[in-house]
Order: C-alpha cells, then sequence, then structure tokens
C-alpha cells in the first residue's frame, strides 16, 4: 500500500477518472446507508469499494442492529420502551466518555430508524429470544443484547431488549446471517436509486481544492492511479483499523497479538488520510472484547479470576465478560462449575457451541479443585462458600446475578480453562458531529469530509453492546449521506 498519506492538491490533477456529486469510500453498511440518503437527496453518487462486492464486516455479522424507544417490533412483543430509558442505559453502559449528544439523537432517533431498516426492505420476525447468547440461534427477531437485564444495568433504567436482528434464510454465520440479510436489501435499493459502484478500489489520500475543502480521493484500482472528484462531498466509512498492527500497539495495546473480530479490510487507512488533513480522533483505546465462553455455560457456574474471586456477573452480556476480563483482570478467568449444571448448560440451545470446552479440572471438593488449579489456598472456598449460601435463598448481593441462574454448587466440580479467550475490534476513530461532519482538532468542521461507521468514534467509548456498531454506523451513514448530499 502507498504510505504516502499527505492530501493531494486538486490543481495539480490533470485528469479525473471518476466523478459524482458524493463520493463514498467503503460499501458496508454506514457505506450503503450514506449512499442511499445521499442518492434520495437528489446527489448523483459513487461508492468506492475495496473488495470485489457490497457487504463488508457487516454481511459477514451476526446482524444485530441496536434499536429501542418503542420500536414496532418491541411493542409487537410486548416490550415497554423510551428514548430517555434508552438513553439512561447506553450511557451507562457505553461510558465513561461516552458521547452524550450522539447517544441523544440515537435514541431520540431510534423508532424512525427501525422504520427506515422496515421500510427499505429488511424484515424483522415477530419473535423474541430471551436466552443467553452471543446470537440468536434461530430466526428471532429481538434479544437482550447489551446486558440491559443483567446487573448493574438493570437498577440504572428498566431493562428492554434492543438487539434487532434481521430474519434470515438458511442461516449459516460468517456467510448468510443476519448481516448479510441486513445488507442485500439496503443495496438493492441503492442500486434502484442510481448508486454506482467501482469495485477493487483502494482509497489512498484525499483530494483538496486551494481552500482546504476535501473535493476528491485517490486511490489504485488493479495497481493503476485513480482520481475520483466529489462535486459535494466525501464520505469516509471503511471500517476499523482493527488489522493494522501498528495503530493497535500505538492506541489500543491490550489487543496486541489477540485475534482480531473484524475484517483484513479494516486497516485504518481512512482515519490516517484524514489525520494528515488535521483531524481530531477520540476514543482510540477502546476495544470491544469477544470472550470465547458459552453464556448458557457461564450463566449456570462462577467466572473466577486469577485470584479464585468472582469480577462480573456471569449472566451479563458476554462482551462486557470479555472486557473486564481481557481489560481489569489480566486475562485470566475460569469457569467453575458442577457436574448438572454443566451438563444443563451443553444441552441447552446457543448459537455458540463451538465455546462449549471440555473441563480442565475436576474434582470432588472445593479444596481439591482450588489446589488442582494452583490458586492461593482458601480463595476459591470462600468464594464458593459465599456464593452457594446466598445463591440457596435464590440472591447474589455480591454481583447482582439474577435469580434464575443462583443456584449452589455441588460436586463432583470442574473448571475450565477461559484465560487467553479473547479477541477484538477497535471503537475508536474520527471525531464527527452529530451530522457526521469531521472534526478538525481546532474543532471545526473539514469543509466537504463526513465520515460514519467504525472508522468514526460513533456511540461506543469504553462499554459495548451488540448491535451498536451496526445501528450507529447505519444511522450516521444516513446522516453522512444527507449533509454530502447538501454540499
Amino acid at each position: 500500500m502507498n504510505t504516502d498519506l499527505h492530501p493531494l492538491q486538486a490543481d495539480r490533477i490533470t485528469t479525473w477518472h471518476h466523478e459524482a456529486d458524493v463520493v463514498i469510500a467503503g460499501y458496508g453498511i454506514a457505506g450503503v446507508s450514506a449512499a442511499v440518503e445521499a442518492a434520495r437527496a437528489g446527489a448523483e453518487v459513487l461508492v468506492l469499494e475495496r473488495t470485489g462486492g457490497w457487504g463488508g464486516a457487516a454481511s459477514l455479522s451476526g446482524g444485530i442492529v441496536y434499536l429501542g424507544g418503542g420500536t414496532g417490533l418491541q411493542k409487537a412483543l410486548g416490550f415497554e420502551d423510551t428514548p430517555e430509558n434508552m438513553k439512561a442505559f447506553m450511557l451507562a453502559a457505553l461510558g465513561p466518555g461516552a458521547d452524550e449528544a450522539k447517544i441523544s439523537e440515537y435514541c431520540e432517533g431510534s423508532v424512525e430508524h427501525y422504520d427506515w431498516l422496515v421500510a427499505n426492505g429488511v424484515v424483522f420476525k415477530e419473535s423474541f429470544w430471551g436466552e443467553p447468547g452471543w446470537e440468536i440461534p434461530g430466526d428471532d427477531g429481538l434479544m437482550y443484547s447489551g446486558g440491559e437485564n443483567a446487573a448493574p444495568f438493570n437498577e440504572i433504567a428498566t431493562p428492554a431488549p434492543r438487539g434487532h436482528v434481521p430474519q434470515m434464510a438458511d442461516k449459516r454465520t460468517g456467510e448468510k446471517g443476519g448481516g448479510f440479510m441486513l445488507m442485500q436489501p439496503l443495496s438493492q435499493v441503492a442500486e434502484n436509486l442510481g448508486v454506482r459502484a467501482e469495485y477493487d478500489v483502494r482509497v489512498q489520500r484525499l483530494i483538496v481544492d486551494g481552500d482546504g475543502r476535501v473535493v476528491g480521493i485517490a486511490a489504485k484500482q488493479y495497481g493503476n492511479e485513480v482520481y475520483v472528484r466529489a462535486r459535494r462531498g466525501v464520505v469516509l466509512a471503511t471500517g476499523s483499523f482493527a488489522y493494522n498492527k501498528e495503530m493497535v500497539s500505538a492506541y489500543a495495546p491490550q489487543l496486541d497479538g489477540r485475534p482480531g473480530a473484524a475484517i483484513e479490510e479494516h486497516d485504518g487507512r481512512a482515519i490516517r488520510m484524514a489525520q494528515a488533513l488535521g483531524a481530531d480522533l477520540a476514543h482510540m483505546d477502546a476495544t470491544e472484547v469477544a470472550f470465547f465462553g458459552d453464556p448458557q455455560l457461564m450463566a449456570r457456574g462462577i467466572l473466577v479470576n486469577g485470584r479464585g474471586n468472582r469480577y462480573v456477573p456471569e449472566d451479563t452480556y458476554p462482551g462486557r465478560i470479555g472486557q473486564l476480563t481481557l481489560l481489569k483482570n489480566d486475562n485470566q478467568a475460569f469457569l467453575v462449575i458442577d457436574e448438572e449444571a454443566y451438563e444443563q448448560g451443553c444441552a441447552a440451545t446457543s448459537s455458540t457451541p463451538f465455546f462449549r470446552f471440555r473441563p480442565k479440572w475436576v474434582a470432588e471438593t472445593v479444596e481439591e479443585l482450588e489446589s488442582d488449579m494452583g490458586l492461593p489456598a482458601g480463595t476459591l472456598q470462600a468464594t464458593v462458600e459465599v456464593y452457594n449460601r446466598h445463591a440457596a435463598a435464590g440472591t447474589d448481593p455480591v454481583l447482582g446475578k439474577k435469580s434464575e441462574w443462583c443456584v449452589p454448587i455441588g460436586s463432583p466440580i470442574a473448571a475450565l480453562d477461559l484465560r487467553n479467550c479473547t479477541a477484538g475490534f477497535t471503537l475508536g476513530g474520527l471525531r464527527t458531529t452529530v451530522d457526521s461532519e469531521v472534526l478538525h482538532v481546532s474543532g471545526e468542521p473539514i469543509p466537504g469530509l463526513f465520515a460514519a461507521g467504525r472508522c468514526t468514534s460513533g456511540v461506543c467509548a469504553w462499554g459495548y453492546a451488540s448491535g451498536t456498531s451496526l445501528g450507529d454506523g447505519s444511522f450516521f451513514g444516513r446522516r453522512a449521506g444527507i449533509a454530502a448530499a447538501k454540499g
């Protein structure tokens, strides 16, 4: 890849190979949403996509879209929610440092955004999946996807499920899952609106005029230099920097050496291109952390760290478990569970049965298990004794696990070794306004430059909830398309 990121001056370009009112880099969820709205606003739209087709990371994902405030699907299934309630949860779960202005806009506009997705052909089945899980195993349309019904958030805001999942046919996660069923109808709408796409294009540098306004993109296609002029605006929607080793080491070193829960095209190029123009960044150290543990098993046992102490309610959103494990507990995690609970968990329906590992240690007593695991003498015994004492009454005053999962741990007892069972992707990126304008370090918008999706810092800061990437990528992607079309 060309390492020169300095913006090109437009007056040095003699031939424009392509031209449109709005030029969008990236054809994932943010890019397609921007394309649809820019085209509807009367702009001629061209999308530059690095791969051979539309989709991006979105089409390979589980497809969860974080929506609430009283969507049609929530109401149809009997769940009450309001924008204020949704905001209270998001500020608590996605912080500290969550962008309150973006979250406010997102919550206020969430019902309209749901209606927009439905109007553009995305189908959500009117059925609810209420079991612990990373994703929905079948084709149900609604789930808890952020720990809304788990401690401490169930005391902060009234729990409401907000994980909206497009209905899928012949589900094959990673091939044809919910993300594919989200992207397919939106890309068809874009095509019907006359949106053009150039594939196998790698964006390289931004092009500016004499006043510093962004007026195009320099790219490479099949090894050839390509110059693309944007008459009104450029939208960057190329994804995160999870696959840029240098950027990860510099900004989010906690992910160094961990698998990237993204696609290799997420190389941070758009962020670097905008930085070369003086663009500001936000929350570059923020990361989602996937945890390779099956939620059906974790809810039935207790998770302890390398000191034998519990540190998270086991029935919460597994991404929160991953963050607390990697970022707060040195990636040390063990699932302690008895034989009966282990067998029940393995028999339960799950989207991640491949995370049901065999126990590494099995013993008749907690003391014996503690010794076999190499934990400090007495630590696990004390943890299990306190847990069991309260679980007998169906309570968990230590961490607040819901009563339905509070069952005393019996014998035989086992432990699963879940150390280093984490992967992740980056959440930080370009600082943008609620209208998706890219901000200069001075605080002023960079003229002609807009961005959305994982190359920006969206509604998430430290925390995460499944569906916020597709949710804020599509929501603020729409804003970017509308703003860019205005010029």
